[in-house]
């Protein structure tokens, strides 16, 4: 499994742990893979979700550090999403 996967995982299970989210993403992460996100947690995986967002490595990395706010990363093209835009707002809050 990619390091960067696995340091997602561990990232966004801590940033889960209390937030109230109770859908599904997925986060598809060019050349490295997807991590799955729903009420159990995150896990590496490919399941279907509510809504798929789609970014580099670099910007995913990013987003999860704080430097990067997931509105602008969509706004300028740098995280794309499908599917369940309400989901998607609701999981910027999780990750801010």
């Amino acid at each position: 499994m990619s390091d960067i996967l696995n340091q997602a995982v561990d990232a966004l299970n801590a940033k889960l742990e209390g937030a109230d989210f109770d859908g599904s993403a997925k986060f598809a992460i060019e050349d490295e893979g997807a991590i799955v996100m729903d009420s159990d947690g995150a896990r590496i995986g490919d399941d279907d979700a509510d809504v798929t967002l789609s970014a580099s490595a670099e910007t995913f990395q990013a987003i999860l550090e704080g430097e990067q706010n997931p509105t602008t990363a969509f706004m300028t093209g740098k995280l794309s999403v499908d599917g369940d835009m309400g989901m998607a707002m609701k999981l910027a809050g999780v990750l801010s």
